[in-house]
């Protein structure tokens, strides 16, 4: 039986869907082929320095949203399909034929 370290222990990988502009993807998968790193360690890499910098908390203002009154999740929306959401918002996907 392998035992696992603390670390390797707590260490989780999720799957997840992101929209991201076609352009940065373009770049990432670029710069995939060129350092033969997969697509998922390059964004995961970048993510992990975009975070390791911190952030200015004095140039951060906290935001008032606004309660607005209703009534929930309009009938039928998904709010745990990506897909179903954007089309409820923009309409049908035109890639749908």
């Amino acid at each position: 039986m392998m035992s696992l370290t603390h670390t390797q222990a707590m260490e989780t990988i999720i799957r997840t869907t992101l929209t991201i502009d076609s352009q940065v993807l373009a770049e990432f998968k670029r710069r995939s082929a060129e350092t033969h790193q997969t697509l998922s360690r390059l964004v995961e890499d970048a993510l992990r320095e975009h975070l390791s910098r911190g952030h200015d908390s004095a140039a951060t203002k906290p935001v008032d949203f606004p309660i607005v009154g209703g009534q929930g999740v309009a009938p039928g929306v998904d709010l745990s399909s990506s897909s179903g959401l954007g089309e409820y918002l923009y309409g049908a996907d035109p890639h749908d034929g």
